[in-house]
């Protein structure tokens, strides 16, 4: 069995209810979103902890949900595939519940004092490059689901706590940035 189609050799491709250019930026939108559970599939192979792997693998499949919303045509979606509010909540209410166990530096902490913690900083900025392209998307009115934007900007929080976890819980600390000069 073939795995390729050659469908998108001319540069075409589908979203659910309308063939587009891959230059499309709502496939820019999915490939920024796929971009970011890749990088979040890293740091999770790289936690030191279960319930830390179990909170990513739900990121994960929120993404996917979310690529599926924007898989389609709002003229053509079925409701069932539109992103829930619910999901922000859990994403707050897990957020809060890793920052009450951290207690944050006043300084910028320097990525990359643990492997973990790297992938999870990494990941994050991922994410706020597809939160920028969906911002894009909703202005122009390509994106229409308000609770998108939502959980990529909570996302962020998410992936930074959790970074500062993994680098506490792998060394006990984290690197601070003196000041901004690095004096």
């Amino acid at each position: 069995m073939k795995i390729y189609t050659a469908r998108g050799d001319a540069g075409q491709t589908d979203l659910l209810g309308e063939r587009v250019g891959k230059g499309d930026p709502r496939i820019d939108l999915l490939g920024e979103l796929d971009e970011t559970t890749s990088a979040i599939g890293v740091a999770r192979a790289h936690v030191t902890d279960d319930p830390t792997r179990e909170r990513l693998i739900q990121v994960q499949r929120d993404l996917y949900q979310m690529m599926a919303e924007l898989a389609f045509t709002d003229e053509t979606r079925p409701d069932r595939f539109r992103f829930p509010a619910d999901r922000l909540t859990w994403l707050e209410t897990e957020t809060d519940a890793i920052s009450a166990t951290v207690e944050l530096p006043r300084e910028f902490v320097l990525p990359g004092d643990t492997i973990p913690g790297a992938h999870l900083d990494l990941a994050r900025t991922v994410a706020r490059r597809a939160e920028r392209v969906a911002v894009l998307l909703f202005a122009d009115g390509k994106v229409s689901n308000p609770e998108i934007l939502k959980y990529l900007n909570r996302l962020s929080s998410l992936l930074f706590i959790l970074a500062r976890e993994q680098d506490l819980r792998v060394t006990g600390t984290a690197r601070l940035a003196k000041n901004a000069d690095h004096g």
